[in-house]
């Protein structure tokens, strides 16, 4: 129970320093297994859109650069987890996800309580739009991230493809996230005010959704 309340507290409190306190609590082992959980369960399964993705790789990152944790071992193990998790949320997507782009789907019952209809059909048309490349750019994108592999599913995309589209992602988005905490996440003014620091970290990976909206606009007759 204790550590279930540590982890929830680290979550949502969420900075290098709490991460580096939570190291020290489980030992460095344990929190590679709880690193590889988390990013496998905020990519792979519906009901946990919420959980961090990009600050837990910036904070991881910024760990890895005090020696606290090894890239050499985070990185491979985290883009594993996240691989597993979009094959996971593709799997269960082929299967279910056509449920929630119904228009008469009953959102009163069953697992359509816990998931969102809007966050799945904002994922539909997100993929509907980029093609496999969304698969990629979705790793980018809070909340989106988590349902483009469930819709990419449903619209029966070649297992091939989502494979190397996922691989791809996962490789990026991890690398990118790690390595930039890793050289930024110990500056001084980024440490000391990680809240804004997370707050920064959504603003910009939500800047390409941004973008395309002004640009659809513009578009328009």
């Amino acid at each position: 129970m204790e550590f279930f309340r540590k982890l929830i507290w680290t979550i949502f409190h969420l900075s290098p320093k709490s991460l580096n306190d939570f190291t020290t609590y489980v030992g460095p082992h344990n929190l590679y297994v709880v690193l590889c959980l988390i990013i496998f369960a905020e990519t792979g399964l519906v009901v946990t859109p919420f959980l961090p993705g990009d600050s837990l790789l910036f904070a991881a990152g910024a760990l890895g650069a005090t020696a606290a944790l090894r890239m050499e071992v985070m990185i491979p193990l985290l883009v594993l987890a996240a691989v597993l998790g979009d094959a996971v949320n593709y799997a269960v997507g082929s299967r279910i996800a056509h449920r929630f782009l119904a228009a008469d789907a009953d959102e009163t019952r069953g697992i359509h309580r816990l998931v969102k209809r809007e966050h799945v059909a904002r994922a539909h048309a997100f993929f509907i739009k980029h093609g496999g490349k969304a698969v990629v750019l979705a790793r980018f994108v809070p909340i989106v991230r988590t349902f483009v592999p469930f819709v990419a599913g449903a619209a029966q995309m070649t297992t091939g493809s989502f494979v190397a589209y996922n691989a791809a992602g996962a490789i990026a988005w991890v690398s990118l996230c790690l390595l930039a905490g890793w050289f930024f996440g110990n500056i001084p003014v980024i440490k000391n005010n990680f809240s804004l620091v997370t707050i920064g970290i959504v603003f910009v990976s939500i800047l390409p959704m941004l973008f395309e909206l002004v640009a659809h606009r513009r578009r328009k007759p």
